[in-house]
């Protein structure tokens, strides 16, 4: 079984933030892979500023010539809202042969007990939570169904937000060295999040 990592956002636009998650997860719990997956709708967020295909576009191109790192479009595919449950189960009918773990920040590991059919989920995958130095974890007070599939990942301290990113764009200042000089090139060329 390749011990995959499942990593959901709606990464508009993914940034540098990401991948040193996806890669701090990949050390930490010995994963084989991390699949990025773009979300079509999220279910607790504004709609994306740039469409799916420009999103799914960005993250190809951030993570070339990483080798464990790819992009899934299950959830761009599918369409609609964008549920975690709905996306593992697909995955885990398409790939029987993996052993998949959700990568999650301290925010929505304390946030999983209200996900959809949670108990479901946490039977079919382990949730790599990454913490940050100083951040406030619910652990402690999580059902002990979650807390016996969560695995922790150290996160280096990195400032660097999507939201500051889309500002970034509207204000026209810089966001060289936010994101991959291909991703930059990319949101430039087509004038992403402008206005």
């Amino acid at each position: 079984m390749k011990r995959t990592g499942l990593m959901g956002g709606t990464f508009d636009p993914i940034h540098l933030g990401h991948l040193i998650a996806a890669e701090a997860a990949r050390e930490a719990a010995g994963l084989d892979e991390v699949w990025f997956i773009p979300t079509s709708v999220p279910p607790h967020k504004p709609q994306p500023g740039a469409d799916g295909s420009d999103r799914r576009a960005m993250a190809e191109l951030a993570l070339e010539g990483h080798p464990s790192f790819r992009v899934e479009d299950a959830e761009l595919a599918r369409g609609g809202v964008s549920y975690t449950i709905d996306t593992v189960t697909a995955l885990r009918e398409r790939y029987p042969d993996r052993d998949f773990h959700w990568i999650v920040g301290t925010d929505m590991m304390n946030d999983l007990p209200r996900w959809r059919r949670i108990e479901e989920l946490a039977e079919l995958v382990r949730f790599v939570c990454l913490k940050r130095e100083g951040e406030e974890s619910e652990e402690a007070v999580l059902p002990a169904f979650l807390r016996e599939r969560l695995l922790h990942a150290p996160m280096p301290p990195i400032g660097i937000s999507s939201t500051d990113i889309r500002l970034r764009r509207r204000e026209r200042r810089s966001i060289r060295y936010l994101v991959p000089e291909a991703v930059r090139e990319y949101i430039e060329g087509k004038g992403l999040y402008e206005s």
